[in-house]
């Protein structure tokens, strides 16, 4: 049976910290034997703004997208999506009943700290590491329970700098696991984290395994942000999802999913 090469989390220049055009990014994907390709970018909202796409910005980006989606039809599939911060109170209905194939939802920020950004790093320092952990999971299961996500973004994002809970990881991640379940949520395999100092895949082996036991479903990303991180980690991850027991992978369409062998 023939097997299907996904990558549903990408960026634009319109997110403010990318490079590239939308082509570069394609051709990309093409070259690597990539057949469905997802532009999910950082969505606006009232806060952070320096680092998403703005507002007025939103019909023009939507309109790249599926500009992109006819040109290469045929060649490759282009699905249009956004990701979406989990920050109650300045989440967008504009973004979340947009025309999209799926919203990615992705918690970066704990009570407005942008625990990734390497700029705040320093807000580590002064903060107890199983606290933010714990944290973290909560706004997750939180994010999951709200119902409005297709995909939950890089679930262990907070490891990304290799500051590690004493505390068993799967107790900590447990209820939003769960949260995950019950949503019907995709989980995502994501590879930035191998270009990052944690050096690994999101979520990590342990943690994709509790879900796989959970019988959550699994996507690919890239989460690129320059064309040369297109398909980055790619094989790896796929290895990672076959060692754990998955062989199919979830691609949407208007907020449909459709199951397929990866």
């Amino acid at each position: 049976m023939k097997t299907t090469r996904i990558d549903l989390h990408n960026h634009t220049t319109r997110c403010n910290h990318a490079e590239g055009t939308v082509d570069e990014y394609i051709q990309k994907a093409i070259a690597l034997g990539i057949d469905i390709y997802g532009f999910s970018e950082h969505a606006p909202m009232d806060f952070d703004e320096g680092y998403r796409l703005a507002f007025d910005e939103m019909d023009a980006y939507e309109q790249d997208i599926l500009t992109a989606k006819e040109k290469y039809k045929g060649t490759i599939e282009i699905l249009l999506g956004y990701e979406v911060d989990w920050l109650p109170g300045h989440m967008d209905e504009r973004v979340l009943g947009a025309n999209v194939d799926y919203l990615i939802g992705s918690v970066h920020f704990i009570d407005k700290w942008s625990f990734d950004n390497p700029e705040f790093i320093g807000g580590w320092e002064n903060r107890d590491v199983d606290e933010i952990w714990q944290a973290y999971f909560e706004a997750t299961e939180a994010m999951a329970l709200s119902g409005k996500f297709d995909i939950v973004g890089h679930f262990d994002l907070i490891k990304v700098f290799k500051y590690l809970p004493k505390q068993d990881v799967r107790l900590l991640a447990k209820n939003a696991l769960k949260a995950i379940k019950e949503s019907r949520m995709v989980m995502e395999l994501n590879a930035a984290g191998l270009r990052k100092p944690i050096g690994e895949i999101y979520p990590s082996k342990m943690l994709l395994e509790e879900a796989y036991a959970l019988d959550i479903p699994i996507t690919f990303g890239s989460d690129a942000h320059a064309p040369d991180q297109v398909g980055y980690g790619y094989d790896e991850a796929v290895l990672l999802a076959k060692a754990v027991g998955y062989d199919t992978a979830v691609t949407f369409k208007d907020r449909d999913r459709k199951m397929i062998k990866f």
